[in-house]
């Protein structure tokens, strides 16, 4: 129950699939729908705090990565972040041919136009600069996880989850920001916002660790996998299950 069966013959899994298809479901919709929207909300003692929408959202494919990572091991959640890599990047295309489309000449439409192009105008910027973050804070988190899982034997999963995440989200939050709106917004907001969502992603990750608990324990005995990467070829640009 640790490594996976063979490497001519991987696997199936009952629930790999479904969770992959939340995974990019979820990172289609923080990156399109909340990204680029700041909201304040005021908290009794901190006062007033900034953060990105998608921000509320966006930690679920975090989870997921962990728990991927530690049931199915690096490579599995590897497949996912390609997986949705590729949904993100055809929903940017899709988005660029509909926004430069010539709309119908009626009212509604040069209306609807405006507000179009205000949301999914600048959807390549996001999206390249969403893969880049995603991309290198997501194996940063699957990396950290799948070591500190050999390094701890398998014990103390919140030690692993709350860390791998934290340097993952360092990273995924460093570069965001910067990328996808420097010039867009205000230095001090960039930097304001950036680590506004850093803390509440982390933050997110250890209020959900019971839950964590509650998945990665239904998962390992449904699906009969532990996965240990002792053995694993941790390139990311590699797609194999090994």
């Amino acid at each position: 129950m640790t490594q996976a069966a063979s490497k001519d013959e991987p696997r199936h899994y009952k629930y790999y699939d479904f969770i992959m298809a939340a995974f990019v479901v979820v990172l289609l919709c923080s990156n399109f729908i909340g990204a680029a929207k700041q909201a304040t909300i005021k908290l009794p003692v901190l006062g007033p705090i900034t953060f990105s929408a998608g921000v509320l959202f966006f930690p679920i494919s975090y989870f997921f990565g962990d728990v991927l990572t530690e049931v199915y091991g690096y490579a599995r959640d590897r497949r996912c972040v390609w997986a949705g890599f590729a949904a993100l990047l055809f929903a940017s295309v899709m988005a660029a041919v509909v926004v430069h489309l010539p709309p119908a000449d009626t009212g509604f439409m040069h209306s609807y136009q405006g507000h179009l192009e205000g949301v999914f105008g600048d959807a390549w910027r996001i999206a390249a600069a969403s893969m880049t973050a995603f991309w290198c804070g997501s194996f940063a988190n699957s990396f950290v996880l799948a070591k500190m899982k050999i390094a701890t034997r398998g014990r103390w999963l919140w030690t692993r989850t709350i860390g791998s995440t934290a340097v993952g989200e360092l990273v995924d939050s460093s570069l965001f920001y910067v990328l996808a709106f420097y010039g867009v917004w205000e230095t001090s907001s960039i930097v304001e916002v950036a680590l506004a969502q850093y803390v509440l992603k982390t933050s997110w990750e250890i209020l959900s660790t019971p839950l964590t608990y509650q998945i990665v324990g239904f998962l390992k005995r449904r699906e009969a996998e532990d996965y240990y990467d002792r053995k694993t070829n941790f390139n990311p640009f590699s797609v194999k299950l090994a």
